[in-house]
């Protein structure tokens, strides 16, 4: 199960971080290390501060947008530490361990922000869940290597505990951008979406359908309505089943 776990660092700025991210990740067992889009390289202070996690840097996967790096995860988890304007479904660092652990038949992923300003707000939009760690409200500054520590801390207690995994099939973050893309579409052609003014209408519809969670079997039908909705739309019949 935990090889089915990818940690993500988004736009890591300092090497040591991604050493210490490495070294906080072996000692719970995983060995996914993948990096968007980094200020910084991968370099000897990282070897340093990885603490004979090398191996772990040694097999870093590095993409150039975080689209790319979660494209085949059926679970995105992505940390937040500020409030943020659209209400998305948060859950705490403990819920988050247990959940990664239930759905790691597929590839999951926990994704970490900037060490100054973390994750924006269209990088959240692309996850299903948030997680914030519930620490001292008088003092809560937490760095990347300790946020990341807590958070595999938690996977290996869920794993610890042994769950069976969900047999439940779930799209991808790639097949699930592709609904998306389909359904802007559709809404854009029965004159919903206005292009001039379109407003926060995908950015509901994304918290909505991640909240959710359809399985691939729902995903294929909804993807049919969208296409008969578009045909319709063009003026073309469409015939029943």
């Amino acid at each position: 199960m935990l090889d089915n776990i990818r940690i993500v660092l988004v736009g890591t700025s300092h090497s040591g971080n991604i050493g210490s991210a490495a070294r906080a990740m072996k000692t719970m067992g995983l060995s996914q290390l993948v990096l968007v889009t980094p200020d910084t390289e991968v370099d000897g202070k990282s070897v340093a501060l990885a603490a004979g996690a090398s191996d772990v840097l040694a097999n870093v996967q590095i993409f150039d947008s975080l689209e790319e790096a979660i494209a085949l995860c059926e679970l995105v988890i992505g940390t937040s530490a500020r409030s943020r304007t659209l209400e998305w479904p948060l859950i705490n660092a403990r819920q988050a361990g247990e959940m990664v652990i239930k759905e790691s038949s597929g590839q999951v992923a926990i994704v970490f922000g900037r060490e100054r300003t973390g994750l924006t707000n269209e990088e959240l939009q692309h996850c299903h869940y948030h997680v914030n760690v519930a620490t001292n409200p008088e003092y809560s500054s937490l760095n990347l290597a300790m946020a990341v520590q807590i958070l595999c801390y938690e996977v290996r207690m869920a794993y610890l505990g042994n769950p069976e995994p969900e047999a439940r099939h779930f799209p991808d973050n790639l097949d699930m951008e592709n609904f998306y893309d389909h359904l802007h579409e559709a809404l854009y052609e029965i004159g919903f979406i206005v292009p001039k003014h379109p407003g926060k209408v995908m950015e509901k519809m994304r918290r909505m359908f991640n909240r959710i969670r359809m399985e691939q079997n729902e995903l294929n039908t909804m993807r049919g309505i969208l296409t008969a909705i578009i045909r319709t739309a063009h003026g073309k019949t469409i015939k029943p089943d």
